[in-house]
């Protein structure tokens, strides 16, 4: 087939959750189908890293896109104005919507008409929606519920204007998921969440993301390590969130009964509060951006994931699995992965039970041991990319059978 695939962002390197779920399958499809590529791009190092795919796709077209306060600020009086979604007004480019009315203009011209266009994450639906082309929703998560929990832990302004937007979101998912050909989610959870949206129901695959387990290894961690380890995007509010929470509330339970314990805070583009963290407690690190996690993992005893808001699937726990680190996780920070707590990973909720999960594992290596792979295992199962992805290629015979049946012609 000839596929249109719409990202938000350059799904290379794989190197957080948005890019690993796009990257595996951008690699599957690519090998099965010619696939255009059309992506937003916000500096020169992402034009770099969209160019060095392609070698993969047939084809690859960027769109720049740029974010600022006072951009951030403007879009959100106009999505006051408009009573649209913020997230989606500040997203909105009249030169991607050019750019792909001349690309579909010219596939049909040259012949080889696209039998498709996939939009990846619900931010890219308005792209896809005014397109003459069968139009497949590929939904990373239900957003509208993740700005729903982040609503839930704000006061005040934020709150109504977090409040506002999910419900906004809610009404928008849902229209976009009732009027596209296909819709996709990546696990029960939010499906269930975007049949709420629609208010009816409707087919909804579930794919759910994989990661590369031939290429994610174990590595072998220190005896006796130290270290508690965060590894995720850091300007992302649930992960900012999460963060916090454990840093305030949770971390000084593990310091009074564990001595010598280090926090590392990995992720790219840390907000104002979390690289202030160090200077609240010296064996906090905040790192940022770091192109191999290995030494950091090598030095610590667990991975957290202290979510308290978010949606969709967990890369970081994912990655983890494949690495064999043992993971400790709220119940909705693994939501949508299949895991047996105190089989796969440990899970706690409060700041005492988050915390004796922790302790659990600084103290007995083993334990740790057993818990990671037993994880891995499961991850070898049912999530490496090679097993899952197979199953978009039936959701592309659906939509484009249904369109031939209605005597769209190619």
């Amino acid at each position: 087939m000839n596929i249109l695939l719409l990202t938000q962002i350059v799904p290379y390197p794989p190197d957080s959750g948005p890019k690993v779920k796009t990257y595996y399958l951008l690699r599957y499809l690519a090998s099965r189908h010619r696939v255009t590529l059309v992506c937003f791009t916000r500096n020169a190092q992402e034009e770099a890293d969209a160019a060095a795919l392609r070698d993969l796709v047939a084809e690859v077209h960027t769109v720049p896109l740029t974010r600022s306060t006072v951009r951030n600020a403007l879009t959100m009086a106009r999505s006051l104005f408009r009573r649209r979604s913020w997230i989606i007004e500040r997203d909105d480019s009249a030169a991607m919507h050019r750019l792909l009315a001349r690309l579909v203009r010219e596939a049909e011209i040259a012949g080889r008409p696209y039998d498709l266009v996939h939009a990846d994450q619900l931010n890219m639906a308005q792209f896809a929606e005014p397109l003459p082309l069968p139009r497949l929703l590929d939904e990373h998560n239900a957003v509208w519920t993740v700005f729903r929990r982040v609503a839930a832990q704000e006061r005040g302004l934020k709150r109504l204007l977090w409040e506002r937007e999910w419900r906004m979101l809610r009404t928008y998912e849902g229209r976009v998921c009732r009027e596209f050909e296909a819709v996709t989610a990546v696990s029960q959870e939010d499906r269930q969440a975007l049949l709420e949206a629609m208010g009816s129901r409707r087919d909804i695959p579930v794919i759910p993301i994989a990661v590369d387990a031939e290429r994610e290894q174990p590595i072998a961690r220190q005896p006796n390590a130290r270290g508690i380890l965060s590894l995720a995007t850091m300007m992302w509010p649930p992960n900012v969130d999460g963060v916090l929470w454990f840093a305030r509330s949770i971390y000084p339970l593990i310091k009074q009964q564990v001595e010598g314990t280090r926090f590392f805070v990995v992720g790219q583009r840390p907000v104002a509060d979390v690289r202030a963290l160090p200077e609240q407690d010296s064996s906090i690190e905040v790192t940022g951006y770091v192109p191999d996690p290995t030494p950091y993992i090598a030095a610590s005893a667990c991975l957290i994931v202290p979510l308290r808001s978010g949606g969709g699937m967990r890369v970081k726990i994912l990655e983890a699995l494949a690495r064999g680190i043992p993971v400790v996780s709220t119940t909705i920070g693994y939501e949508g992965i299949d895991l047996v707590p105190g089989e796969h990973l440990l899970v706690g909720d409060t700041p005492d039970a988050f915390a004796d999960a922790v302790v659990r594992l600084l103290r007995n290596p083993h334990l740790g041991e057993r818990i990671a792979a037993a994880g891995r295992r499961r991850l070898l199962e049912r999530y490496d990319w090679r097993a899952v992805c197979p199953a978009m290629d039936e959701v592309y015979d659906r939509v484009v059978g249904r369109r031939e049946c209605v005597g769209v012609g190619k």
